[in-house]
């Protein structure tokens, strides 16, 4: 925002450009940033330099590049960069690098440069580059070149509007549109108003008479909100100031007033100017309160993801609502709630309570009869005091008893059907947010479809079994139950949304006997629905049909709504042409008495997509009970589906969670070479493998691999804690044997009861190639020999966390040039195929194949040859190979 202050030459431009390079490497954790501008001699001369070393910072400040080797958009990779940057980044030891250019208009007229050590930058550092390079461009358009020459006055109006859409502080943006535009104007004074439904209220005030504002600009604000006009200019005091007016937006969503003295009143140019910023500032206006809306729904996402994870990672009923239960307790700050289920009878039967004893279940009924009566159409009830409260006077006894003060119920429904309760009994005068309320509803909806898909699991299951038993008159009823127990067990074995988009449309098409089966879904920007899955019963018609049943189906405002109404469309020619032209194909097979139906694939909440069947055979029409059963297994599938999705969404989460707690680099030492690998395994929890590295003071590299025992957030929590005694104790107590028994104590008093961490600790000297190894009930490392056979280490002792006062003995050996040493968790041993163990046999023999490989390599080879072995692996795995050069 220093751009609009100060217009002073070179000077400012310089002092303009260090701020922005120091911000960048502060936001970035850059090691290196370098901001360059054209020269009079047409290259690119260094203006500004952030580095750690003032060494390096005297080197390149001043120092010049051509313009040519500024890329037209971005380089990432270290080969792609200009010699000159290149050999910088290699003085450094980047691994990380990032240039951008500077442009004004389709113009290059700068360069921004990053580097730094610890890995590559991600996207949302590349974006905060991207934000500093405009906001360079924007410094050089309000300072000129700095050569102190200046032939083009800036318009700060317009250079404040730039500002703004450079990138403005979610949660100051108010207070940045009036500094600016009280800035950019002049004028004395700059409150900006949003309009509530209560009237508008006052979100920022700047301007050094700020506090002086006149006390009829709220009255000013009122007229000019009614007038619904731009702009409106006023002369509100006797002192001849005047008080300009703008609508922030169309329609506004407040608005912008400026106080201008005698002596700088606004002219018409300036008006003009002030709309087109009012319009600039509604639009970040805008923006920072979506980005704040985007955090509250992020938040909710995560506690609906955590509750419907527990129902796929367990498919138990308990579990889903006891995970419902403590979560709800933490998001809403309440002791006491209950998950009630509803019985056939219509009863409510509690299934997860906190913090309640006594008669609450005749509450919750009550509760549940207000929900479904007069509060329906909200989809809650809330009583904020139930002792004044008419509507619960029948009940007044139990709510004495309990000692319930207030309440909030939201049914539990998937679509008409009554599946329980959700009920939290806050104390009087608790509120309840739009915020709350959005995610209680949300929340009831994902917990009713777990509940049921929990249920639906074990009926499944039971129908599985009595399929076998079926008489051969029941044949037709045993391929629809057998297409659900596809679909459900297409998810629950592979944990894969592809898969299950496949039996969907593999599945209808056997179980049913139609020819063909398309299944769509919204694509990224919800625009359309497109083809994801197609499956056709004859092979000849495969390419045919599938050109024909693989058109996107664009969504407009219109048609959104007839899939949303639930209902299965069964098509004529005229309907297949009102549906455009992913169905206008259909036509002529409709025309010669083919049949076609589309059946809505949704939940509670959202589509989605759609399942297209056809049969070619007028014999065989999709009407009547292939119709229903076809809308039975639809239904499930949009359960499979929905939950397919959201384990997918579940085990990205793991995975970053367990990845964060691993090296992101590795020690570059000259005598090692270091490789690693960890592939995560199958499940959804996060697992417990962990290693790491750290250089000791005498130049030796201390290296840990172990194993904590569980899965999840304890055993993430157990993973931190190993990495913490690891990173602390290891310079103290620096030789293998000495460090695992300090360890052992530390963890004896830190860990759960029941649990114990297997670990393996060793040092290597590179220079003199010597190698010290202890381990605490950890698998032995493996010892390769270049050229010869692999051997374990002679290693071993009790876990850590069992018992105290333990001794670990040490193996000491010398690694020869070449030679190489192998780490590894158990999950390798361990991977099975068809109930064999991949095991140490197997492991030797890779080693020995792959001996001549170097460090990083090898690491990668063992866990292709045990993939290879076993498929997707059952436990998490982790390789580290340490090879002396």
């Amino acid at each position: 925002m220093a751009v609009v202050r100060d217009t002073s030459g070179a000077a400012g431009l310089d002092q303009a450009l260090a701020e922005i390079v120091e911000r960048t490497a502060e936001v970035t954790e850059a090691d290196l940033v370098v901001a360059r501008l054209g020269d009079d001699a047409g290259g690119l001369t260094a203006r500004a330099v952030h580095a750690a070393s003032p060494a390096l910072r005297a080197e390149l400040e001043g120092s010049r590049i051509s313009v040519g080797s500024v890329p037209v958009g971005e380089r990432d990779e270290l080969l792609q960069l200009p010699r000159p940057l290149r050999r910088v980044a290699e003085q450094l030891g980047a691994t990380g690098v990032l240039q951008l250019p500077v442009r004004a208009g389709q113009a290059v007229v700068g360069s921004l440069e990053l580097m730094r050590r610890r890995g590559t930058f991600d996207e949302r550092e590349r974006a905060l580059a991207r934000t500093a390079a405009e906001q360079i461009a924007l410094a050089r358009r309000a300072y000129g070149n700095g050569d102190g020459a200046n032939p083009i006055a800036p318009d700060l109006l317009e250079l404040a509007g730039d500002a703004l859409a450079a990138g403005s502080d979610e949660a100051r943006a108010a207070d940045q549109v009036a500094a600016l535009a009280c800035e950019a104007t002049g004028s004395k004074a700059c409150l900006l108003w949003r309009y509530e439904p209560d009237g508008p209220v006052l979100a920022a005030l700047a301007g050094p008479a700020g506090t002086a504002a006149p006390a009829v600009a709220l009255d000013a604000v009122v007229r000019a909100q009614a007038s619904a006009g731009p702009i409106a200019v006023e002369e509100p005091a006797a002192d001849g100031s005047t008080l300009a007016t703008l609508q922030l937006g169309q329609p506004p969503l407040g608005a912008l007033q400026l106080l201008f003295g005698t002596e700088r009143e606004p002219d018409d140019p300036m008006l003009a100017r002030l709309g087109t910023f009012a319009v600039r500032a509604a639009h970040a206006l805008r923006a920072s309160e979506r980005r704040r809306t985007l955090a509250v729904e992020l938040e909710r996402t995560r506690a609906l993801l955590t509750i419907v994870s527990q129902a796929i990672a367990q498919l138990s009923l308990a579990h889903t609502l006891e995970t419902a239960v403590e979560r709800v307790c933490e998001l809403l700050g309440a002791d006491r709630l209950a998950v009630y289920l509803a019985e056939q009878d219509g009863r409510l039967e509690p299934a997860a309570a906190r913090g309640l004893a006594g008669p609450h279940v005749r509450v919750a009924e009550r509760l549940l009869e207000l929900a479904l009566g007069p509060a329906r159409g909200r989809g809650l009830v809330f009583v904020p005091d139930t002792a004044g409260d008419g509507r619960l006077s029948g009940v007044h006894d139990a709510l004495q008893e309990v000692g319930l003060e207030a309440a909030v119920a939201v049914p539990l429904r998937v679509r008409e059907e009554l599946i329980g309760l959700l009920a939290v009994y806050p104390e009087r005068g608790w509120e309840l947010t739009g915020n709350e309320e959005s995610l209680l509803r949300a929340l009831a909806a994902q917990l009713a479809v777990a509940v049921q898909n929990a249920r639906l699991h074990e009926e499944t299951k039971r129908l599985g079994a009595e399929r076998t038993q079926a008489l051969e008159a029941e044949v037709e009823a045993s391929k629809r139950l057998r297409a659900l127990y596809e679909i459900s067990r297409s998810f629950t074995e592979s944990l894969s949304l592809e898969a299950t988009l496949e039996a969907v449309t593999r599945t209808i098409v056997e179980s049913l006997g139609v020819d063909a089966a398309a299944l769509r879904m919204p694509d990224e920007r919800g625009s359309a629905l497109v083809p994801v899955a197609v499956h056709v019963r004859e092979e000849r018609l495969t390419e045919p049909l599938k050109t024909i049943l693989s058109l996107p189906q664009p969504l407009s405002p219109v048609r959104p709504s007839v899939f949303r109404s639930g209902e299965a469309l069964v098509l004529d020619a005229e309907s297949a042409a009102a549906l455009g032209p992913a169905h206008e194909p259909l036509i002529p097979f409709l025309e010669k008495g083919s049949s076609v139906a589309v059946i809505p694939l949704s939940t509670q909440v959202e589509i989605l997509g759609t399942l297209t069947l056809l049969s070619l055979d007028s014999d065989n029409p999709i009407a009547g009970t292939t119709l229903e059963a076809a809308i039975s297994i639809a239904g499930q599938a949009a359960l499979a589906l929905d939950n397919a999705r959201l384990y997918q969404q579940q085990k990205r989460f793991a995975d970053t969670m367990q990845r964060s707690l691993l090296p992101r680099t590795r020690p570059q030492l000259e005598e090692l070479e270091i490789g690693d690998v960890y592939d995560p395994s199958a499940r959804v929890d996060v697992g417990g493998d962990v290693y790491d590295y750290l250089e000791l003071a005498d130049g030796r590299l201390a290296v840990v691999l172990g194993d904590v025992t569980g899965h999840g957030i304890d055993a993430t929590a157990d993973m931190a804690m190993a990495k913490f005694v690891f990173r602390s104790l290891a310079r103290e107590h620096s030789e293998p044997g000495d460090f695992l028994s300090a360890a052992n104590e530390i963890v004896l008093e830190e860990i759960g009861v029941g649990k114990f961490i297997t670990l393996l600790y060793l040092t290597v000297d590179g220079r003199a190639g010597e190698l010290a190894c202890a381990s605490a009930g950890h698998p032995p490392p493996r010892l390769l020999r270049a050229g010869g056979t692999p051997e374990p280490l002679a290693v071993g002792g009790l876990a850590l966390g069992i018992d105290g006062g333990q001794l670990y003995e040490e193996a000491h050996v010398r690694l020869e040039p070449g030679d190489a040493v192998v780490l590894y968790t158990d999950g390798l041993l361990e991977a099975r195929r068809d109930g064999e163990l991949y095991g140490e046999q197997r492991l030797d023999a890779a080693l020995a194949a792959n001996a001549h490989l170097p460090a990083q390599q090898l690491a990668n080879t063992l866990l292709a040859d045990c993939k290879a072995f076993g498929g997707e692996l059952g436990d998490d795995c982790a390789i580290v190979v340490i090879k002396r050069k």
